[in-house]
């Protein structure tokens, strides 16, 4: 049935809610048989809030913007709500046959709700109170068989380490549910609760043997089970939108929800063209998530002490791949630098310019690791990055354009390295590796990936995770043939792809010492 009524048995029209790390999108997807075309509806920022926790004299006051209390890092989740419905209220204006609504978003936070009431504003993943989570995870689960059971890379802010947390500041007493952040947006749309595979098999509650919560991992943390909402799959069916909702965004009453491969980077591996085994992906963006598609998760020690996770993907594919820093560590440069500058040129660097700077460059430039936790936060990276330097005998990039180029050369060894286990450790031998997200834009990031790889780099497309949201959604609607290759296929057909051929010499670089 079509709600709209102008699409057909040759194609449709979806919507897809992309919330990213920095920004979020609303795009509407014109997909068909013969190819798949995108239309930017709305655009808006994702700035996360600082509020102060700290307390007052024993009454739970808040301190004084002068006192010793900790500073939370938070989302501001009703801002993107607000952004969101206006997004899609212009996308109906603009297509009144939108035959469903997706949402997906950066993976591992939440909100907490009380009868279908949030509790306060999401914490951000980069705000620092995990690390007593993982004390206490850890105390109770081993790291080798919290990896054994979940097949996570260690990172200190995955869920379980944030629940953890907020169980032992009394923040999870009041709660009866929590939604990570995309299912809490489908939530406010429908009215209905639940979890969507591909997430929520970031949390670190998930068994990758079976796809269902790990009930007693839940019950040994002292996590309640029933605070979780049921699974579903991509592809299922929500249900119709809110009737209050329905009229604020001028929708039809029987508009509904899809659920599509919920953690951005599921959706965007659906849009990556991978044809065989020997391709590997890269998905470029705040983070960089580097890595094979498998038909079954890896769990060895060998793979938890290489830093690898096993994260779900659509049609119970398995997003082998290690997180690894991705571009958040130029755009907090270039944030720095903005602050920093003496002069209204230098405070508003242009990163063109820089990039095309940072490509002349010809003399040695530092890598360092960019998989290094001092990176995670934020703050000011070009003083981190010469701080690592001096800590390791290297000597510290010079000026601007030296600091870029020796953060995209970080990070391509980075790709290089993460890439060089990946073949190791699951037996493949790589030929070719797909960049996808924003990085693929990055001429000189793609270049220098291709040089320390060795490998032929496929650039593109550029709108991946918007693409795999829109692809999933319409197969789920019927526009389209099932296969995940079917998609991919059509992703191959409506792209222009960049080939970047590996170079015999490039610019020598000043290795750790």
């Amino acid at each position: 049935m079509n709600p709209g009524g102008s699409t057909g048995a040759g194609g449709g029209v979806v919507a897809a809610v992309d919330l990213g790390a920095t920004s979020g999108r609303v795009v509407l997807g014109h997909v068909d048989r013969d190819g798949v075309r995108l239309q930017h509806v709305a655009r808006f920022a994702n700035e996360p809030v600082t509020l102060p926790e700290g307390r007052g004299d024993g009454e739970g006051a808040v301190e004084s913007a002068g006192g010793a209390g900790r500073v939370g890092l938070h989302w501001d989740v009703l801002g993107l709500w607000r952004s969101v419905t206006a997004g899609l209220a212009q996308a109906l204006r603009d297509e009144p046959g939108v035959r469903s609504i997706g949402v997906d978003s950066w993976a591992v936070d939440y909100g907490l709700l009380r009868d279908g009431r949030l509790l306060g504003s999401p914490h951000h993943y980069r705000d620092e109170r995990s690390a007593a989570g993982v004390e206490a995870v850890h105390a109770v689960v081993p790291p080798a068989e919290l990896f054994a059971r979940t097949g996570l890379q260690h990172l200190p802010f995955n869920t379980v380490f944030q629940l953890a947390a907020d169980r032992a500041a009394g923040v999870l007493a009041p709660a009866d549910r929590a939604l990570l952040v995309p299912d809490l947006f489908s939530w406010w749309l429908t009215g209905v609760a639940a979890t969507e595979r591909t997430n929520a098999s970031t949390t670190g509650l998930l068994s990758p043997a079976t796809g269902e919560w790990d009930v007693e991992l839940m019950s040994r943390l002292g996590l309640t089970p029933e605070l979780f909402a049921p699974l579903v799959d991509p592809g299922a069916s929500l249900g119709p939108l809110l009737p209050s909702v329905a009229a604020a965004i001028g929708a039809p009453a029987s508009l509904g929800v899809t659920t599509v491969g919920s953690h951005d980077t599921a959706s965007a591996v659906v849009a990556v063209p991978l044809t065989g085994d020997d391709a590997a992906y890269v998905s470029s963006g705040t983070w960089s998530l580097v890595g094979l598609e498998l038909p079954s998760p890896l769990l060895g020690e060998d793979v938890r002490a290489a830093g690898f996770t096993n994260e779900g993907g659509v049609d119970g594919r398995v997003r082998f791949l290690k997180n690894v820093s991705g571009l958040w560590l130029l755009s907090e440069s270039m944030r720095a630098w903005s602050r920093s500058g003496t002069s209204a040129a230098e405070r508003s660097s242009d990163l063109a310019s820089l990039l095309a700077e940072a490509a002349a460059v010809t003399r040695p430039v530092a890598v360092f690791d960019a998989t290094d936790e001092r990176f995670t936060p934020p703050g000011d990276m070009p003083a981190r990055i010469e701080a690592w330097c001096v800590e390791h005998d290297v000597e510290p990039p010079r000026g601007r354009a030296e600091t870029v180029r020796s953060i995209l050369e970080s990070l391509a060894a980075a790709y290089a390295a993460t890439l060089r286990d990946a073949e190791r450790l699951s037996g493949r031998a790589l030929r070719t590796v797909h960049v996808v997200g924003g990085g693929s834009q990055n001429e000189l990031l793609c270049q220098l990936t291709a040089d320390r790889t060795g490998c032929t780099v496929l650039a593109g497309p550029v709108e991946a995770t918007a693409l795999g949201n829109v692809l999933v959604q319409a197969r789920a609607a019927g526009f389209v043939r099932e296969s995940l290759e079917s998609l991919r296929a059509l992703v191959r057909h409506s792209s222009s792809l960049v080939r970047y051929e590996p170079r015999t010499t490039a610019a020598p670089t000043s290795q750790r010492g």
